[in-house]
């Protein structure tokens, strides 16, 4: 299934950053995603009413277990700009925005997409 998703970049809290450096996530995204993640993902937020989260609520995408102080989550399959394959990551955290994807791919999505807050 192909969706287009749109939404503002925000800046985040420095929570991915840690996740994405973590080795036991790094070596899940290689084995699972075939790629090596920059440390950090691309916060995006989208308009509430969005069909993106049902979507996404009904397909499993790929599960990671809790680890330490880390909660459960999926990574989903994304191409981002229609031409980086990166993932969508949603963590299972209650009181995690409905709103929010986070969005990792194998280098840094603001510095090669030219984007800023807002954009």
């Amino acid at each position: 299934m192909r969706v287009t998703i749109k939404g503002k970049v925000s800046s985040g809290l420095g929570h991915g950053r840690r996740f994405m450096q973590l080795p036991w996530i790094r070596k899940y995204v290689r084995r699972r995603l075939g790629f090596d993640p920059y440390p950090g993902t691309l916060n995006l937020c989208l308009p509430s009413n969005e069909e993106i989260f049902l979507l996404l609520k009904k397909n499993c995408g790929m599960r990671i277990l809790a680890r330490g102080n880390f909660a459960s989550g999926r990574f989903y399959k994304a191409l981002i700009a229609g031409k980086i394959h990166g993932a969508i990551v949603r963590p299972e955290v209650s009181g995690y925005p409905e709103n929010l994807l986070e969005v990792l791919a194998p280098i840094n999505l603001r510095e090669k997409l030219r984007l800023k807050d807002g954009d």
